[in-house]
């Protein structure tokens, strides 16, 4: 079995770089202009502070990340992602449990996410951790602001 050294630690505005270039790793991920900018990610980190986490490989390098916030009422997990070389340590479990506690601590008794259908490995990941695949619901979006445009890394 592997026995690569993590550390797990609450993301930082300073963690945006390795966060992105571990993004542009994953292939089918999808990243939005606007959204995922570094202001847009800093926009989010500073309305959820603490909540979002990385994960740092034995070299500092980000090797995992989730955008984790919350309105008040429901929690939501963004853009969960291990780097491939780091998968099936724990790591995956390990921020999302970090996210899961916090918040619990900001009074959050609910937390949604989304999955692309197409994403076998993510949905076997939440599969495994016991989420429920929602039967029960559409989900819709409604875009505010055309140049956040999704490109998906091939």
């Amino acid at each position: 079995m592997d026995t690569k050294a993590y550390t797990i630690k609450p993301m930082e505005e300073s963690d945006y770089e390795g966060l992105k270039a571990l993004w542009m790793t994953i292939r089918g991920f999808g990243i939005r202009s606007l959204d995922d900018s570094r202001e847009g990610v800093e926009k989010f980190l500073c309305r959820n502070p603490g909540c979002s986490v990385v994960a740092l490989g034995e070299d500092g390098s980000v090797v995992g990340g989730i955008l984790c916030g919350h309105d008040g009422r429901r929690g939501c997990l963004y853009h969960v992602c291990v780097r491939e070389d780091y998968r099936r340590l724990g790591i995956g479990k390990a921020m999302v449990v970090h996210c899961m506690q916090v918040l619990q601590q900001e009074g959050i008794n609910k937390v949604s996410l989304i999955a692309f259908t197409k994403n076998d490995v993510g949905n076997a990941f939440w599969n495994c951790m016991g989420w429920t695949r929602r039967g029960d619901l559409n989900y819709y979006d409604f875009t505010l602001n055309e140049e956040n445009i999704t490109a998906f890394n091939q």
